[in-house]
């Protein structure tokens, strides 16, 4: 049996955040992923310039044989009216593809690693955490996304109140042909909410590469959505007639509407195993970072790993994200006072595609980088 001070199951932004985070802490880590890396990630991909300087990677060492695509306007629409362009002038987010940013972030970890290995039994054992009866330790932290094996360990699967987005994309790199048809430009990533408000659709383009897809709360109606909005986009010329491959399917939890608890007895959940997405825009790699770094803080000043201790990790999590329960809204991407007759406007308005939808919904940018003290 190999003995540690904590396993994190899950190597993605999440995971591989809290190794490096704890690397001075004199935690031994280890951390298990199911899957190689690189790896194929479904994710639309963009990260702000808070997540890039609060991760302290450099834009332009990044960039060096990885796709990393500035952004600086945004097309916004509802489905079956005309879209409204917002020019933002400076870098306001970059386009990244996951295979090579959750790779680029799992390099940096010097904490021991097993990957392209699936949990298959987490056991208690005289107050610790035994993983697939090879690797034990007092603290098994949870960062493996939805269905992450250590977020059963706190409760069956999304309950009652719970909102699941489901979502499906497709990501390839164009022809040259494909390209040079393709109107969906790289500097500006386009959002189509859809009529009923209950989720959006995104042609994002990175360079060659175009991301497609469709998130909704409703996944008996998805497929639906997804078909008639590419029809829509093909008809329109904005991604191209020949799409490749089949688009794949994800799912996650909204934060004002999870029900998850983050914390017991050894356990701690971080990023989208701990349901943190933003609410109003389904995004996850900003709340996955900053919860590693909040988790961070906590275990590295713990001296026991008791569910009172890591509480301390949850009371961040409420003043840096809001507390649950205080949420008035109802549903996934708009509150109330969005809803129909009012969106159809709304959505028409430079003001508010800008200001609200953009700046405030999607980029956050009224939030400042996250400091923590390790």
């Amino acid at each position: 049996m190999d003995y540690y001070d904590l396993i994190i199951v899950g190597a993605g932004p999440a995971g591989s955040t809290l190794a490096s985070a704890l690397e001075n802490s004199g935690k031994k880590v280890l951390i298990i992923d199911k899957q190689n890396f690189p790896r194929d990630k479904t994710c639309a991909g963009w990260v702000t310039p808070a997540v890039m300087e609060t991760l302290n990677i450099d834009p332009e060492e990044y960039s060096h044989g990885r796709t990393l695509q500035p952004i600086r306007r945004f097309r916004i629409g509802m489905m079956g009216q005309p879209a409204v362009e917002n020019d933002h002038g400076d870098v306001v987010s970059y386009g990244i593809r996951r295979c090579e940013f959750d790779d680029y972030l799992l390099s940096r970890v010097n904490a021991p690693k097993q990957l392209a290995t699936p949990v298959k039994s987490i056991v208690r054992k005289d107050g610790n955490w035994v993983v697939n009866d090879t690797w034990e330790a007092p603290l098994i932290v949870g960062a493996g996304g939805h269905f992450c094996p250590v977020a059963r360990l706190l409760g069956d699967g999304p309950g009652g109140h719970e909102t699941v987005v489901a979502a499906k994309e497709v990501e390839f790199e164009m022809t040259p042909d494909q390209a040079s048809a393709c109107l969906a430009r790289g500097d500006t990533p386009e959002l189509w909410f859809c009529r009923d408000l209950k989720g959006y659709a995104w042609v994002f383009r990175k360079g060659n590469f175009l991301n497609i897809g469709l998130g909704r709360e409703d996944n008996h109606k998805l497929t639906g959505h997804l078909e008639a909005f590419v029809e829509e986009m093909k008809s329109t010329g904005r991604i191209p007639q020949d799409l490749p491959g089949r688009f794949k399917g994800h799912a996650y939890l909204l934060y004002a509407h999870a029900d998850r608890p983050l914390v017991d007895d050894g356990v701690m959940l971080i990023g989208d195993a701990a349901g943190l997405a933003y609410t109003q825009s389904g995004e996850g790699i900003r709340p996955a970072i900053e919860s590693a770094l909040l988790a961070a803080d906590v275990i590295g000043e713990a001296t026991d790993y008791s569910a009172s201790s890591l509480q301390i990790y949850g009371d961040a999590i409420a003043e840096r994200f809001g507390t649950r329960a205080s949420e008035p809204d109802q549903g996934w991407q708009v509150p109330d006072w969005v809803k129909m007759p009012l969106a159809s406007s709304l959505m028409r308005s430079h003001w508010f595609t800008r200001k609200v939808v953009t700046e405030k919904w999607f980029l956050h940018q009224e939030v400042p980088p996250l400091k923590v003290a390790v």
